[in-house]
C-alpha cells in the first residue's frame, strides 16, 4: 500500500506516452470551433500541421502532470481510505468512504498536477493557432518559466477549478468504481483475485470516468486554451453558459472516444 501511490504515478507516466497522440486529438477536438469527427481532424492534421508526430508534442508536459497529479491523487486517496476504514468515520459505508478519498484525492492532484497540465494543453493546440498567436514552448520547462514570466505566477492555474473537479470525478469513476468492481466479483460474485477481474475492473472504472469527465474536461481545456489576449471566457460557468448555448449539450462530449 505504501508503494502503490509511486507506483501508480510512473506507470500513469509511462501510459501517457503510448496514449499522448489520442490525447492530443481529444484536446483538439475539445476545443475545435465546430464539430469535426477524429478521421477528419487525423487527415487535417497529417496534411497541416507537419505530419502525425505533432501529435507527440507537449508528451514530456503529459508526463510531468502524470508524476505529480496522478502521484498525488493516488497517495491521498489511498491515505484518507485507509484512515477512514480504521475509523468509525464513514467506516459501515465503503463507498461512501471511497467517495471521501477520492474527491480529498482529485483536490490535492487537481492543484499539483494544473501547471503541467496547462502547458501540456497549450503546446497540443500550439498547431493549430495562428503563428502570431503561437507560444512556441520548447519544453514544459520553458513553457511554466513563460507564463510566469509573461502573465504571473497565478496563470499557471488557469482553470483550476474546472482541473479539480474533473480530478475528483476522475478519481471517484477510476478508482472508487474499479475497488467497487473489483470488490463485488471477489466478494459476491465468487471470482478470484485475478488479472481478469482486474481489467474487467478496470474496463468499468475507465468507461465510468470518462463519462462523467468528459464535460469537465472540455470546460478545462477550453479555459486553459484560450489567449491570455483574447479570453473568450471568464471563468468555468461563462464557458458552459457560452458552450450550451452556441454549440448545444452535445458540445460537452467532444472527443469522448479519444478521451
Amino acid at each position: 500500500m505504501a508503494q502503490s501511490w509511486w507506483m501508480g504515478g510512473v506507470a500513469s507516466a509511462l501510459a501517457s506516452v503510448a496514449t499522448h497522440p489520442l490525447d492530443s486529438l481529444k484536446v483538439r477536438l475539445q476545443t475545435a470551433p465546430t464539430a469535426i469527427s477524429s478521421g477528419e481532424l487525423i487527415i487535417a492534421i497529417s496534411k497541416e500541421d507537419g505530419g502525425l508526430l505533432t501529435l507527440y508534442k507537449g508528451v514530456d508536459a503529459a508526463i510531468l502532470r502524470q508524476l505529480t497529479y496522478s502521484s498525488a491523487r493516488f497517495a491521498v486517496y489511498d491515505q484518507v481510505k485507509t484512515l477512514l476504514m480504521s475509523s468509525a468515520l464513514l467506516g459501515s459505508s465503503p463507498l461512501l468512504v471511497r467517495i471521501f478519498a477520492a474527491t480529498a484525492g482529485g483536490i490535492v492532484g487537481g492543484i499539483a498536477g494544473s501547471p503541467a497540465d496547462l502547458v501540456n494543453v497549450r503546446m497540443q493546440i500550439d498547431g493549430k493557432l495562428p503563428p502570431t498567436d503561437r507560444r512556441n514552448y520548447a519544453n514544459v520547462i520553458s513553457g511554466i518559466i513563460a507564463i510566469v514570466s509573461k502573465e504571473g505566477p497565478f496563470a499557471l492555474f488557469n482553470g483550476l477549478s474546472a482541473n479539480i473537479l474533473r480530478a475528483v470525478l476522475m478519481t471517484a469513476g477510476q478508482i472508487a468504481t474499479f475497488d467497487t468492481v473489483k470488490n463485488e466479483m471477489i466478494g459476491s460474485a465468487g471470482f478470484s483475485d485475478s488479472i481478469f477481474v482486474q481489467f474487467i475492473a478496470s474496463i468499468v472504472g475507465a468507461l465510468v470516468a470518462t463519462t462523467l469527465c468528459s464535460p469537465v474536461d472540455v470546460v478545462k481545456s477550453r479555459l486553459m486554451s484560450q489567449s491570455e489576449k483574447k479570453k473568450l471566457y471568464s471563468g468555468a460557468i461563462d464557458a458552459i453558459q457560452k458552450i450550451s448555448h452556441n454549440e448545444g449539450y452535445s458540445a460537452f462530449f467532444n472527443g469522448w472516444f479519444d478521451f
